[in-house]
Formats: C-alpha cells, structure tokens, sequence
C-alpha cells in the first residue's frame, strides 16, 4: 500500500514534473485542461496530469506552488463516471488507500476549499474539459496499475484481475486453469478491491454453468431420439 495522496512541487525548467528516471520511472501520458476533485470539495482548475510508470501527478497550471501525486499503489479502483447523477461532469473516479483511520474527518464541506489532511483523503476525480479523453486516460491507467502490482502479494498470484475459478469458488479446477474477469467493455478496475473482480468472475461461472447445462439437456434429448 502506498502513502495516499500528497503535495508535489518538484519541477524542472519546463515546468513538468521532475520524475525519479534513475530508479526508471518514465511518463506514460500527459493531458493538458484537466480540473481536480478531491473528496467533496470544489474541482480545482486548472492543470496538466502526468501519468508515469509509478505514479499520477496534478500541477497546477495558474500556481507553480501547487500539485498533487498519488502512486498507483494507493489507488485501489479507477472507474469511468459519466452518470450526471453521481457527479456533475464526466470524471476517471478514483478511490484512494491511505493509512489514516477513519473517523469520519475527511474534508467533506463542499463549501470549503481547504485542504487539512491529504492523507484522509479517500476519492479523487480527475475531470478533463474534453471527456473524449476518458477512455484513454482509463486505458493507461490500467496498463500503469499492472506496472505496480501489490508487493504483499503471496507467491505465484496473479494480478488482481486474474484470478483462478478454484481460489475464488472452491471449485475443481477448471480446464483453462485461469479466467480474467475483465470484460472488453469494462469502464471500471479494481487494483487492491477484490469485491468487483469477483462479481465479474461470478458470473462469468454462472453463465459457464448455464451452458453447460443446456449442452447436457441436448445431448439427452439426442439421445432418446
């Protein structure tokens, strides 16, 4: 698990972030226009997000003294919001985990635009003003979130979106050993939460069930033919 969120200024003669390329970290994307959500407070606008193979950093594009970044470690889900209902603008949604405890202190006084803590800060948007760019942004989170896996992982799991049907179900392992939940039109990942994975993979068996099923109920009805 990572540190959470927290405040980032280093950087270079371009005005982009310094990025730590002795140890390889390397920058994976840049988006320009895009505004900051964190937990219920006000967007902040606006700034450029950097996604690198480590981390995601904000800066601010109209105060050099202010950014934010968060490693991929802390995110625990990234999901695609364009539901009006949930938000007001088209977002990546991200949950973040941090080390605080909760007691209900996270900055929620969404007439406030004091940030006290990062640390309990728990949801971050990322809004950018052309919400054709969510599908990509979505995509390179995935490919970064699977550049960082858990380093508590026990030996030999696979990443969280691949699971084995006998580890999940306790059933007799199937014949193709491993099925990645991950459907092609997914708009959400988890990265630590195996919660939403395992739904996916629940029905991917229920369905494999039904199948088989009605396969069974033809071979019978061929068979009394």
């Amino acid at each position: 698990m990572g540190l959470g969120l927290r405040n980032f200024t280093e950087r270079n003669n371009n005005g982009q972030p310094d990025l730590d390329t002795e140890n390889g970290e390397e920058l994976m994307h840049m988006q320009r226009g895009v505004d900051l959500g964190l937990a219920n407070l006000p967007p902040i606008s606006s700034g450029t997000l950097y996604i690198t193979t480590k981390q995601v950093i904000w800066l601010s594009d109209v105060d050099n003294t202010k950014g934010y970044a968060i490693d991929f470690l802390s995110i625990s889900l990234h999901a695609v919001s364009r539901d009006p209902d949930a938000y007001p603008h088209p977002c990546l949604y991200t949950q973040i985990d941090t080390n605080a405890e909760e007691d209900g202190s996270e900055n929620s006084d969404s007439e406030s635009s004091d940030i006290q803590d990062l640390s309990r800060i728990t949801e971050m948007r990322l809004i950018p003003s052309d919400p054709s760019q969510l599908d990509t942004l979505f995509q390179v989170f995935c490919e970064c979130a699977e550049l960082n896996p858990e380093p508590n992982d026990e030996e030999g799991e696979e990443h969280d979106w691949v699971f084995s049907a006998d580890q999940m179900e306790g059933e007799e392992e199937e014949e193709e050993g491993y099925i990645s939940p991950n459907p092609p039109n997914s708009l959400g990942q988890s990265n630590g939460n195996h919660d939403l994975a395992r739904t996916v993979l629940e029905l991917h068996i229920n369905d494999q069930r039904f199948e088989d099923a009605e396969e069974m109920e033809h071979d019978e009805d061929g068979t009394h033919n």
